[in-house]
């Protein structure tokens, strides 16, 4: 567990909790980004249903801030709400809670996935290979939005590093720094939630 990192959510909250206006402008700023990529996986792409549910969330959040307590990590925490939230909206409009995209159909874990240099040529192999897969899934959700973006480009779509710049409106050198830390939070998120080094990845 990144122990750092509790701390610092710890921190936040608790001044989120205490009305620092400052404070949940920065946790807007970092977190409605992450919560509402996390939303649209679940909710087959519907941008207006994932809004919603996210808006609510927050809106929850705000007032349960203080009961966090800093057991896991505040994104841990904040999309086990987000889960309520979207299975009461699913319970109240009578929706069927089945409309997850397939893990192969993620562009960001299609990202990951692409660089895992594992042969599937045996049951064994490809078994483990799905467990890798969703590791990589529930990793990749704690990434912020421009380092998913970068892996996507680069590892799926097969962009440039120049194209990569282009997209999020950096130069191309400020865009090779982007995805040479968007690597590394990849792999530092991997290793701290798993406790297993995951350099054979988005080498």
């Amino acid at each position: 567990m990144n122990f750092s990192q509790l701390h610092q959510d710890r921190a936040l909250a608790k001044r989120v909790a205490a009305g620092d206006s400052d404070a949940f402008e920065a946790f807007f700023r970092e977190y409605f980004p992450r919560l509402f990529r996390f939303t649209m996986s679940r909710v087959g792409g519907d941008t207006d249903l994932a809004e919603e549910i996210v808006q609510r969330t927050m809106c929850r959040l705000v007032r349960k801030m203080g009961s966090y307590r800093g057991e896991a990590l505040l994104f841990t925490w904040l999309c086990q709400i987000c889960r309520n939230e979207m299975a009461a909206i699913y319970k109240q409009r009578g929706l069927q809670d089945s409309r997850t995209v397939p893990l192969e159909d993620n562009p960001a874990i299609r990202a990951a996935l692409e660089s895992i240099s594992i042969d599937s040529d045996t049951p064994e192999k490809e078994q483990n290979k799905e467990e890798l897969a969703r590791f990589v899934r529930l990793t990749l959700e704690y990434l912020p939005a421009k380092y998913a973006t970068a892996l996507e480009m680069k590892y799926v779509r097969g962009c440039s590093v120049d194209e990569i710049g282009e997209h999020l409106a950096i130069s191309t050198k400020a865009a090779e720094s982007v995805l040479s830390r968007a690597r590394a939070a990849f792999k530092e998120g991997f290793r701290s939630l798993w406790d297993f080094d995951p350099d054979f990845l988005l080498d």
